[in-house]
């Protein structure tokens, strides 16, 4: 059955009502694709008189209502047809004048929403490309290691100016981390979330290549380590002494890279410290932390909060910085998380949120410093193709906001495979973490 033909068909639970009937409160569901009508979606509430009116404008000879969804039941047929004043020609000017305008601003959104699924793609792109040379050049470290850390300089340096020109897009790649990726995967994601901080921080470019290069580096000892430990989320004392060796087993390996600054050989021994000295390998603490170790720390705990071994313990962005701000604040430099989280936005692209009128979505681009709780949303609407999926800034839908973010793990699979088709929920990292 074509798509219009499934649009023009009565669903489960449907009457069909006429014009006359329709008033604030009422559903309707207008059997039309999504650029023939100036309405943000194709199934609603009415809100108000105006849109009644609107609806009625359109002329169309069929309208759907599901009374499940109405927050008031539809008016009764009138028994009386009344014949057109002037005054109401006059109404049918001024609402084809501002059908006019809705549609034209609609069609600006529809471009809007195009270039941001075009960043989306281009991001995607470049981030299997990265995955495919890190890989490559984790393969090849302790074979050649100078040569893997020129590969890995180079991805760093193009994944830095990437991230300047567009950080949401790299952010959605994070919530959405694909499997295949594997470990590659994980550095990516630290590397990404590291440059971000970095950046927050007014590092210069040349130091945020340099503390690229350790992000991605940060995991090279677990090479060393049995991935049946490296797996295991509830390792006993002998396999957790182990598993802890990959940072002093990765430093001494990096050693052989003679092109490693102290900064980032630092990194890649001390990513496991914490603030309040309660980290590994050297129990450190305090100002004995290298920055660079601090930022990779704070990166690497976000990452391992939103991609954990479990699936099943998966938090959103938004709950991995509320973790890390209220449970875990005296494992990190508290300035550093500060601008992670100024970074990040109160809700980080990837976090799935529910809106004021009852929608699902993701949040694809953050918010402006001037509507901080604000950000563009990708809806969920089966009956709108992904590739055609509405986009709301919500800084500029002063009617819709957010109400709450939502936990991945109490989404259907429909939700997750339309709002973040990369991420699969039954995967995990055989080297990751």
């Amino acid at each position: 059955m074509s798509e219009k033909n499934e649009l023009n068909k009565l669903r489960a639970g449907e009457i069909t009502v006429e014009a006359s009937q329709l008033r604030p409160g009422v559903h309707v569901r207008l059997p039309l694709q999504w650029m023939e009508h100036q309405f943000m979606f194709n199934s609603f509430v009415i809100a108000d008189e105006d849109q009644a009116r609107q609806i009625a404008a359109m002329n169309l000879p069929q309208i759907y209502c599901d009374l499940a969804s109405c927050r008031v039941p539809p008016l009764p047929k009138p028994t009386v047809i009344i014949p057109p004043d002037p005054a109401t020609q006059a109404e049918i000017a001024r609402l084809a004048e501002q059908k006019a305008r809705q549609m034209a601003e609609k069609q600006e959104r529809t471009k809007v929403m195009n270039e941001l699924r075009g960043r989306l793609d281009t991001a995607q792109k470049n981030h299997a490309g990265a995955a495919k040379a890190v890989g490559c050049a984790f393969k090849s470290f302790d074979a050649n290691p100078d040569e893997s850390v020129v590969q890995i300089a180079e991805v760093s340096a193009r994944s830095t100016a990437a991230l300047l020109s567009d950080p949401d897009s790299a952010i959605v790649l994070i919530a959405e981390k694909a499997q295949a990726d594997g470990s590659a995967a994980h550095s990516l994601s630290v590397m990404t979330l590291a440059l971000l901080l970095g950046k927050q921080a007014r590092l210069p470019q040349d130091a945020l290549r340099a503390l690229g290069i350790a992000a991605l580096l940060h995991d090279i000892g677990k090479s060393a380590i049995n991935s049946a430990i490296l797996r295991n989320t509830s390792r006993n004392k002998h396999e957790e002494a182990i598993y802890q060796t990959h940072c002093r087993v990765g430093y001494e390996s990096a050693l052989r890279a003679k092109s490693l600054t102290p900064p980032m050989l630092d990194a890649i021994l001390h990513h496991h410290e914490r603030m309040d000295g309660k980290g590994f390998p050297d129990a450190l603490s305090g100002k004995q932390i290298h920055v660079a170790s601090r930022v990779v720390a704070i990166a690497n705990r976000f990452d391992n909060l939103s991609n954990p071994l479990d699936p099943r313990r998966a938090l959103s962005p938004a709950e991995a910085l509320a973790t890390m701000w209220s449970k875990e604040q005296s494992a990190f430099d508290v300035v550093l998380l500060q601008l992670f989280v100024r970074a990040m936005g109160v809700y980080p692209p990837g976090t799935i949120v529910l809106l004021s009128d009852g929608r699902v979505g993701a949040v694809v681009a953050s918010a402006g410093p001037e509507a901080p709780l604000s950000p563009q949303v990708m809806i969920h609407d089966p009956e709108t193709p992904r590739r055609q999926a509405i986009i709301v800034d919500l800084a500029k839908e002063s009617a819709v906001k957010i109400e709450r973010s939502l936990r991945l793990q109490d989404r259907s699979d429909d939700e997750l495979d339309y709002l973040l088709p990369r991420r699969k929920l039954n995967w995990f990292h055989a080297e990751s973490h």
